[in-house]
């Protein structure tokens, strides 16, 4: 009996998942993390591991970059231009890193690179972005294997020298001038449990209790 319960219950799970991704899929939730994520360019600098050497050397990094493209993105007027000034910049974004590095005595390579990942839900100064695919501009060093540091770039809520920072107040009237209410009301939100991004499944309610 216990050999035919087992394929049952996974195949009542599998069909749960699906029917759960696939009503996400519908809901207002996720279109609104999709208008979100075609209206910006987040940036990713991970570290070559999780020491305290290695988190500092990716923290001056950043700072270097940043510094660089607040001048070269401050001309960027939508998020094609904002792409073509980072895709064209690459190879000087690259160097920066590399200088930086040198200076501090070690020699790990850095690889400079767009992506489209799913990121989880992550807060940068007092907004909040809801899980989802992104497109990122991402800078690798060493073995890429310690945390990151993340921030917008476009349009620009990175700050130099900060860690963890309020976005200034210019920033976030451009991002709310290219989306809607409702999505850049999620951003700001406090809670985002609040605001439905959580897989729920309507029939085979049991299995909500695995993502609780």
């Amino acid at each position: 009996m216990k050999k035919i319960i087992i394929p049952i219950a996974a195949a009542l799970l599998a069909a749960g998942v699906i029917a759960g991704i696939s009503t996400y899929k519908k809901s207002e939730s996720y279109r609104t993390q999709r208008e979100i994520a075609e209206n910006i360019i987040r940036f990713h600098v991970r570290a070559n591991s999780d020491s305290d050497e290695d988190q500092s050397l990716k923290l001056q990094v950043k700072d270097a970059v940043v510094a660089y493209l607040q001048e070269e993105l401050s001309h960027a007027d939508s998020l094609d231009e904002a792409r073509n000034i980072l895709y064209y910049d690459s190879a000087d974004i690259k160097h920066i890193a590399e200088n930086v590095i040198k200076s501090n005595g070690m020699s790990y390579n850095v690889n400079v690179y767009f992506e489209t990942a799913y990121f989880p839900m992550k807060t940068y100064g007092d907004m909040t972005f809801p899980p989802g695919e992104y497109e990122a501009f991402r800078i690798d060093i060493g073995e890429a294997q310690g945390h990151n540091w993340w921030c917008v770039l476009f349009p620009p809520l990175c700050l130099v020298n900060q860690s963890y920072s309020v976005v200034p107040d210019e920033s976030k009237e451009q991002l709310k001038g290219i989306l809607s209410e409702e999505a850049y009301d999620t951003i700001t939100m406090q809670d985002l449990d609040e605001g439905g991004y959580e897989v729920r499944f309507k029939f085979l309610t049991f299995l909500n209790k695995l993502f609780d």
